[in-house]
Formats: structure tokens, C-alpha cells, sequence
């Protein structure tokens, strides 16, 4: 071993003792005689000392050193003198006068300081990663996710679930995602293709009578990214047989409970998770992702007498249409910028416009004694001081609140106030970085209505369960059938999703054939699965959680790319190993493939 001892493990217990550490040179400073070096590894720094009185050959070769070299040094463990010592370190207390100093290595000028956590620009960090993990930032963040996912492993194998890997190069099955395709060299044409999920191969291990089964999968969806998705990502797999979903939530609020309990105590927990059906959270919340930490909910004021004489409410009114509004507490005093911001995220959604009633005046005065003159509003024309009690009354607003409103189809107005309601609660600072709130989504539609292929397709994907009281629907209203799908929402996100499976061959082939699969098409595509129900398949179901999402949300970071080790960028290119990249014509012609056209942006 170059080392003994690690440096952030010393403290006033080790003072005395020789001791041999290693690692990289965080800091050094020369004080007038002597040198000064912060040791870093990753367990800590550890302050070095070089005296030319008592090790000149030491003393000489720390002149040389520079930030990030590699180094070795063995010495005695002493305790700062008074007045010095740094309680901002572990081993703040103690500093070790070396009487040994070997360089390993040394090391170019870093592109962006690692001792200091400076802003830098996240494309030179992906390029130049592995400088980039020796910050504490990253360092933090990659321990996290070791420990969530050992945490995970070993609640698990408390409750007898077996760890199971399945394979990465599978069947192309479309399921949604478009997937990502191998070319196989031993049958030119074919292609193997990387796992969206282990969806099917869970489903199978459950046919095959593992009964209880988790994997920490690596899954592959090539779609276009966001904040909280990557092109590769890690999943925890779950599947169960003879469950129902009250199982299923049991199990998972265990999980998530305890693991915040121990990993990250400093967060709060709210318990027991709140269960909402898919049509509640969108008409409370705007969302099937709603963030449960602050309230502002939305409610139906079309029946308020005096809105439809009101012309911009009139047409909604007569055309089924619905009214929804908002309160935003004290929010009279927003600036017309806010509400232009406002206005256009509910236009994102579809919404036509914002209508807004700021309610002003002294915050004491009670609604019964407002006046028109206390109104400001693009409607104050239609508006009486009656009027405007009776919707305060219903949105549960007051002097000093301001009411946001949208008209329309009810999907839009839903998702237009949703929108609105969660940049409200990043602007009013009401989303609470030490909250954890959860809540279970239920009964997701089994169907959705696609565009594009003029014809409906699986909402979550063709081999979820449905309300077998709903199959009645099939013919006349299928949009109305009801799944036994679920999902887990963490703070907004969603970090689970799940179903009951099917379990039945015919059943699986009415909705495969629903959704726009022929016979052929679904022995071609699925054979394997339908011929494996006819096995004696037991009910099961299952979820996955989204490990990145999860680590990212308790180290409270934004972007999941700061809890994975080695990323791909917003446009899916890993800067670091240069990656997509040409291949050469010979490997091409290996695989039987030619190229005809190559784009390359200047």
C-alpha cells in the first residue's frame, strides 16, 4: 500500500503517531520559511507542513508542487499551534509534519478550479469529467447515489426478492420510445435492440415462478432529453406475483420512507403517501405530476351566477366549456412582467389567454366591505363588488390575494393553470427544498387518442391491466377505460410508474389487437410473451423507479446530469469519450451495413 491512513480520518486521536497518506495537492502556500499543503483524498484534506530545520530534502521538493499533483507523504501527526486550527475540516484540529514527500505524478493546469466550487460551463466539465468527479459537488453526489442504491439492494433482500439481471441485447418491441438498434454480424439484416425497461423480461420471470424479483437495470430510450432524462439511465426494476396495487404502494412507501430516513434524514418526509386517482390530481392540480408541497388548487367557478353574462365567458359557457381559477395568496401586488410570465405559460398549453382580479386594499379589511374601486382587473367593467365576493368566497381569496382565471375545453384549462400554478410555485418560493412530498397517481386511462396515427394506442404501454368493469367500453367510449396503472410523484416528478400486468392470453391479444396490431403483427412482435401466458401465468405486477431522478432530487440538484458519473449532453453526445462517432468501412462491412448519406454540421 502507498498509503496508511486516509486523510480526512485524522483527527486529535492519531496525534503522535507516524502516519503515510496520498492524494492530490488541493492548496499550497508558502509562509515565510515554511510550506503549506492541503492534502486531498476522497475522504477529506488534511493539512501537510514542510520545515526546512527538520527535513530539507522534504522541504526543497514541496517547492515544486502544483494543484491536482499526485503525491505521497509520511510524517508525525501533530496539533496546530493555538489559534490555528480549521473548523471547517474534519482533521481541522491536527496537521501532519512531513518527514517524507514522494511526487507520483504531475498534473497540466486543470481546465476549471477543482478546490473551489466556481461556476464553470457545463459543456468544459462533461469534456474533462474525470477532473470534474474530484470536486465535492460531483464527489457528494456519486456517494449519495452509492448509498441509495445499496440501501436499495439491502432493503430488498430483507423481504426474499431475488436480483435478477436480464439481458441488454433483446428483441426490438416498440413500446413507445424509439429504441436503440445493434446490428448483428452472425445474421447480416437483423438487428438486436437495447431495453427500454425489462418490461417483458420481468413478466416472463414472473411466468417462470421467481414470484418476487428487483434489478438495478440500465435502460436505453432514444428520445429527445430534458432536465430529468438521459438516453441511458438506471431504473429499480420490480415485479411481484399475486399482488394488487395496495401491495405494490405498501412496499414502495417502506422504501422511500426508510430511505430518506436513513440516507438523507435531514429531508421531510410526509406520511402516509396520499393516493389520487389520475382525474382528481388533474382537476385539484392541473397535473398527474402535481408537487404536493404547496396547496393553491384549482376550482370550477362556472356555476358562479354573473360569469355568463361576462362575453369572454359566455361562449365557453355555451360551448361546454369550462371556467377554472386560481388564488395566489398576496398576489395584488404582482408586477404586469409576472403576469405577462404567467399568461404565457398558460398559452403554452393551449390556454387562450389569463384573465386576472387582484383584490387590493388593507389586508384587514374584510371581503364583506370591498368595493369596486378595490378591484383591478381587465374585466372590472363586468365586474360587481357582489360578483367578486361570491367568487372570492368559492377560490377562498382575500383582500390582498389576486384571482388568475382560464376558460375552455377542460384538458386545456387543466393543464393551462396547472403550468401556471407550478411557475407560481417557483416564483412565490413556495416549493420547499427540505419537503419531500409523495403521492400515488391511480387509474391512469388505458387508452390515448394519437394524432398522428389517427388511432388510439396504450397510455403506458399495451401490457397493463385494465378495469376489467370498464372493458365494457371498448366499442363506444374507449378513452374512458380505466388502467391499473400508477405512478409515484416526488415534488412534481415522477419517479415510479407501474401496473397490475395482464395475466390472460386473450385478453392481452384484445388490446394489442385494439391498438392497431394484426395477428402476424403480434406473433411477430410478441409471440414469445403471448405464448408464455398460456403457461399458467400468475397475476403479477410491478414497478420501476427512476434512480437518477431520485438521487438527483435529494441532493437537491436540478439536472440528473449531476448525479451520473458519466452523462451524455442535452443533444445526447458524450463529450468526454466523443461520442457518436464515425466507424470505419471495414467494421461496416463486418455488419453487412453501408452508409448513404452522412450529415455533418460544420
Amino acid at each position: 500500500m502507498l498509503r496508511a491512513n486516509n486523510c480526512g480520518e485524522l483527527d486529535n486521536s492519531n496525534v503522535g503517531q507516524k502516519v503515510t497518506v496520498a492524494g492530490w495537492v488541493n492548496r499550497r502556500r508558502d509562509h515565510g520559511g515554511l510550506i503549506f499543503l492541503d492534502l486531498r483524498d476522497r475522504s477529506g484534506i488534511v493539512q501537510v507542513t514542510f520545515d526546512p530545520d527538520k527535513n530539507r530534502e522534504s522541504y526543497l521538493i514541496a517547492e515544486q508542487l502544483r494543484s491536482e499533483w499526485v503525491v505521497g507523504v509520511e510524517g508525525t501527526v501533530f496539533d496546530r499551534p493555538d489559534g490555528t486550527s480549521n473548523p471547517n475540516m474534519s482533521s481541522g484540529e491536527i496537521e501532519i509534519q512531513a518527514e517524507k514527500l514522494e511526487i507520483f505524478n504531475k498534473s497540466l493546469n486543470p481546465p476549471f478550479y477543482i478546490n473551489e466550487e466556481s461556476e464553470v460551463d457545463e459543456s468544459l466539465r462533461l469534456e474533462y469529467r474525470y477532473l470534474d468527479l474530484r470536486r465535492n459537488r460531483m464527489y457528494s453526489n456519486i456517494l449519495l447515489r452509492h448509498n441509495v442504491v445499496k440501501f436499495i439492494r439491502d432493503f430488498f433482500d430483507e423481504r426474499d426478492f431475488l436480483e435478477i439481471e436480464t439481458p441488454i441485447l433483446i428483441k426490438s418491441t416498440p413500446e413507445g420510445a424509439r429504441d436503440y438498434l445493434v446490428p448483428s454480424r452472425v445474421y447480416p439484416g437483423h438487428f438486436f435492440a437495447l431495453p427500454q425497461s425489462p418490461q417483458q423480461l420481468k413478466q416472463l420471470l414472473m411466468i417462470g415462478g421467481i414470484e418476487k424479483y428487483f434489478q438495478i437495470a440500465r435502460c436505453f430510450r432514444d428520445e429527445d432529453l430534458r432536465a430529468d432524462r438521459q438516453p441511458e439511465f438506471t431504473q429499480l426494476d420490480v415485479e411481484i406475483s399475486f399482488v394488487e396495487e395496495p401491495d405494490i404502494f405498501s412496499l414502495i412507501e417502506k422504501l422511500f420512507s426508510n430511505l430518506v430516513s436513513e440516507i438523507t434524514p435531514e429531508l421531510q418526509v410526509t406520511s402516509p403517501f396520499p393516493i389520487l386517482t389520475y382525474e382528481e390530481s388533474m382537476n385539484r392540480f392541473g397535473s398527474d405530476k402535481p408537487d404536493l408541497r404547496f396547496a393553491m388548487e384549482l376550482i370550477e367557478i362556472t356555476e358562479i351566477d354573473g360569469l355568463d353574462i361576462i362575453d369572454v365567458f359566455k361562449s365557453v359557457i355555451n360551448g361546454n366549456g369550462i371556467i377554472k381559477a386560481i388564488t395566489v395568496p398576496n398576489g395584488s401586488n404582482l408586477s404586469r412582467r409576472d403576469v405577462t410570465e404567467l399568461t404565457e405559460a398558460a398559452q403554452s398549453h393551449g390556454a387562450k389567454g389569463l384573465l386576472t382580479i387582484a383584490i387590493e386594499g388593507d389586508t384587514d379589511l374584510p371581503l364583506s366591505e370591498i368595493k369596486i374601486e378595490n378591484i383591478k382587473s381587465p374585466l372590472s367593467k363586468y365586474l360587481t363588488a357582489e360578483l367578486v365576493k361570491d367568487l372570492s368566497v368559492k377560490v377562498n381569496a382575500s383582500v390582498g390575494d389576486m384571482i388568475l382565471i382560464v376558460a375552455g375545453e377542460k384538458l386545456v384549462v387543466n393543464q393551462s393553470l396547472g403550468e401556471v400554478r407550478n411557475v407560481l410555485g417557483d416564483k412565490l418560493n413556495m416549493k420547499d427544498p427540505a419537503k419531500l412530498n409523495f403521492v400515488f397517481i391511480t387509474e391512469f386511462p388505458l387508452f390515448q387518442w394519437s394524432k398522428e396515427r389517427a388511432h388510439w394506442e396504450a397510455t403506458h404501454h399495451p401490457f397493463t391491466a385494465p378495469k376489467l368493469e370498464d372493458m365494457r367500453l371498448l366499442g363506444e367510449s374507449p378513452g374512458d377505460i380505466k388502467s391499473r396503472a400508477y405512478d409515484c410523484v416526488l415534488n412534481g416528478y415522477e419517479i415510479a410508474s407501474g401496473s397490475i400486468r395482464i395475466h390472460e392470453k386473450e385478453l392481452q391479444e384484445d388490446i394489442l389487437r385494439f391498438i392497431g396490431y394484426s395477428s402476424k403483427e403480434m406473433d411477430e412482435r410478441f409471440g414469445h410473451l403471448l405464448k408464455a401466458l398460456s403457461y399458467g401465468a400468475p397475476p403479477h405486477g410491478g414497478i420501476a423507479a427512476g434512480i437518477d431522478r431520485l438521487v438527483a432530487i435529494l441532493a437537491g440538484e436540478p439536472n440528473i446530469r449531476e448525479v451520473i458519473p458519466f452523462p451524455k449532453t442535452q443533444t445526447s453526445q458524450d463529450l468526454l469519450m466523443k461520442a457518436p462517432s464515425l466507424i470505419d468501412n471495414q467494421q461496416l462491412q463486418d455488419i453487412g451495413l453501408s452508409i448513404n448519406k452522412i450529415i455533418q454540421e460544420e
